[in-house]
């Protein structure tokens, strides 16, 4: 039986850091699917910042960023300290505990793009982050540098709702983000690449979280119906609810990706641990009032991995060195990753409540590797089961989103 890797707590810093990662949905209209623990949980927690600042008025006018300017792009191919350009190396580890070292190098001349929104990760004293890049960094390298193996990758900074904007929304019961600023970022940005980078390549959307909000809403207003649309080789908003529609059967615009090298479609879920399902007042995965299923795509059948994960984990605590993950007694892992090949299952999973990707931790008590996966939000020591795996949703499905765009980019490519 090898070690369980979970902390057995976690630190305020690591609790700011992940918590306004919250669907917008529900920090626009009062998250009253919040249990009082999760808001006593966050009042407590995000208090420590301090008072609020003063509010920014959605109506007030803001300065554009020049998205033609390095600067103000954290990942970009002109981009001389481009962050994707980063350490991707990853520790393979057997169930018998053997490890192998997986080198990591980009696509030389990919045929494709893709375009990354990640998630809220800002502790900037604002209702509204600023350009100066932070956690930023870290966010890029641990969810999209990767796809830097099948495509060039773009990724703008943006002035994203921070960790003090959500305070004010809990404690005060305002939203002092600048909505409209925001938005305009991510808009600039994509027109930005468009003017000056498509060239007609076909181009792929990520994002996280708060990132994935984004990537809907740019679906919604700059893309779905436009010429961009003939551009979209797929869709990925994960981490977020996307609902589907009952009469046309598309999620933001798009239809979901149901087979292998299939373009012009969506991939979303939310991950749950199979052990652990989503409670009725989890805001991830919910069904709409109108009874719209949130759309689940499997990214281990879509890849054709029979259901099997290639997760990328993160090999390093970064928030809190002291507690860091353990993959197999007496094995140290020297480089930023970690995989555990056939540890890992997903399958999706539909209640009265939620569609949700259910995880499987397929452990084997008599070898070394560990049982078990850090990933759970905890407060106090307790784990909070309305978030299930939301920090590691990227970094469960990552091998096989790298191949699905692999085969999408073949079949792009084929048909152009």
């Amino acid at each position: 039986m090898g070690p369980d890797p979970r902390p057995a707590g976690m630190s305020v810093g690591q609790i700011l850091c992940t918590l306004a990662r919250v669907p917008e949905k529900y920090l626009l209209e009062g998250g009253e699917f919040m249990t009082l623990t999760i808001v006593a949980g966050l009042i407590v927690a995000l208090a420590l910042l301090g008072p609020a600042q003063a509010e920014v008025s959605a109506d007030a006018t803001f300065e554009r960023n020049d998205y033609a300017a390095m600067q103000n792009w954290l990942c970009h191919p002109d981009k001389a300290d481009d962050a994707c350009a980063v350490d991707l190396r990853t520790t393979i580890v057997e169930a018998n505990g053997a490890t192998t070292v997986e080198e990591f190098s980009p696509a030389e001349e990919p045929a494709i793009d893709c375009f990354y929104i990640y998630p809220t990760v800002s502790r900037d004293p604002t209702p509204n982050s600023d350009m100066v890049p932070g956690r930023e960094l870290i966010t890029v390298h641990q969810q999209f540098a990767r796809f830097s193996q099948v495509c060039r990758p773009f990724a703008p900074l943006y002035r994203q709702m921070t960790l003090l904007a959500l305070q004010a929304r809990i404690t005060l019961g305002t939203l002092p983000t600048d909505l409209e600023m925001r938005y305009a970022d991510i808009s600039d940005a994509w027109q930005t690449y468009l003017r000056d980078h498509n060239d007609g390549r076909g181009v792929v959307l990520v994002g996280h979280s708060q990132g994935a909000t984004m990537i809907n809403e740019l679906l919604e207003k700059d893309i779905i119906g436009t010429p961009a649309e003939d551009l979209i080789i797929s869709a990925m908003p994960i981490g977020i609810t996307t609902h589907i529609d009952d009469e046309t059967g598309k999620a933001a615009g798009l239809p979901p990706c149901e087979e292998a090298g299939q373009t012009g479609c969506i991939i979303s879920y939310v991950s749950f641990r199979e052990t652990s399902p989503p409670p009725a007042d989890s805001f991830f995965g919910f069904k709409s009032e109108a009874g719209e299923d949130a759309l689940c795509v499997n990214p281990a059948s879509l890849s054709g991995d029979d259901k099997n994960l290639h997760a990328y984990l993160s090999a390093q605590n970064v928030t809190d060195p002291s507690r860091q993950p353990v993959f197999a007694e007496g094995v140290e892992i020297e480089t930023p990753f970690a995989s555990v090949p056939d540890l890992l299952s997903a399958t999706c999973q539909t209640t009265d409540t939620h569609s949700y990707l259910s995880i499987a931790i397929n452990a084997d008590a008599d070898d070394p590797r560990a049982d078990d996966i850090q990933g759970d939000l905890l407060f106090q020591g307790a784990v909070q089961k309305q978030w299930g795996l939301h920090l590691i949703d990227m970094h469960l499905g990552m091998g096989n989103l790298i191949s699905i765009v692999q085969e999408q980019a073949e079949n792009w490519e084929a048909t152009e």
